[in-house]
């Protein structure tokens, strides 16, 4: 395995490497947690390096590299524990497929976890405001005049899915909540198959904007979604791993609720990032309930 770089603190190690070759060397039964985006196929490109799975010619090939990391994270992770997936599905164009519609993003994922030996445990709609979608990608299917001209044309806006898979097998390490810590009513609230207040401006990026001129995420997990599936999932102390790290905001937020966390970076300019956020929040004192209490 190439490592090209590599920081370690008290309760948190990076690596600017590959996450599949990363992960074949992880031990078995030595993952309490993974939380992550991956790439959403050939969507974004993050780097040229032939090691990006972003670079890939088409679906097939994505899914045909995707699945090595899924394979290793399966084997990696303690029998009974999870791993959650955020994804979206994407939109079919006319100029690079031919035909308008969706691409059932979130199916195919599914069907990779399941084909590695992945359960699938639970599935989240994040909603997402339409009007917010309209005006950033100008999608004619929610343009308010293909209503008025044809409304067989018209469409509804595409919302975020946390994908929840379980390793099967006894957990031997349940993850217990307090009444007092977690009450009936929240768990109502988490408990429900849309979350509707996860707050799409709530990134890592956006906070650190206001401070730095690092070089932007594209596209960065929202801190609260990541706070919610870390307390629901995981426990204090437990270790939680996130192959495409990204600016850290997983481990940002890991560390923050008292998780140790380990990460895989491969562009070298978030990996750095990663760890100036890593570092910033473990000089924090750790909030182990942060939303819960609130």
């Amino acid at each position: 395995m190439e490592v090209l770089d590599q920081f370690h603190g008290r309760n948190f190690s990076v690596y600017n490497a590959d996450c599949v070759e990363f992960a074949a060397g992880l031990p078995d039964n030595s993952i309490d947690f993974t939380v992550y985006s991956p790439p959403f196929s050939n969507l974004f490109v993050y780097s040229d390096s032939e090691r990006d799975m972003g670079n890939a010619a088409d679906d097939a090939e994505f899914f045909e590299h995707y699945k090595y990391l899924l394979r290793d994270l399966f084997r990696a992770t303690r029998p009974g524990r999870l791993s959650a997936v955020h994804i979206s599905d994407l939109p079919l164009t006319k100029w690079k497929d031919g035909r308008i519609g969706i691409k059932d993003m979130s199916g195919m994922v599914i069907r990779a976890h399941e084909e590695c030996g992945w359960v699938l445990h639970s599935r989240i709609t994040i909603w997402k405001c339409p009007v917010v979608e309209m005006t950033r990608t100008k999608a004619h299917g929610l343009l308010y005049k293909t209503l008025c001209n044809d409304s067989a044309r018209s469409r509804a806006g595409m919302p975020d899915y946390l994908l929840i898979f379980r390793k099967d097998g006894e957990n031997d390490k349940p993850i217990g909540h307090k009444p007092a810590d977690f009450p009936v009513d929240l768990w109502q609230k988490w408990a429900s198959p849309v979350w509707m207040d996860i707050q799409q401006t709530n990134t890592l990026n956006v906070k650190a904007a206001r401070e730095s001129k690092d070089e932007k995420h594209i596209c960065p997990l929202q801190l609260d979604l990541i706070e919610r599936a870390l307390i629901m999932w995981s426990a204090p102390g437990d270790t939680v791993y996130s192959p495409f790290t990204g600016i850290g905001s997983e481990g940002y937020m890991s560390i923050k609720l008292g998780r140790k966390f380990i990460g895989t970076e491969l562009k070298p300019s978030y990996f750095r990032q990663a760890v100036g956020y890593l570092q910033s929040a473990e000089s924090q004192p750790a909030d182990l309930f942060a939303e819960g209490a609130a």
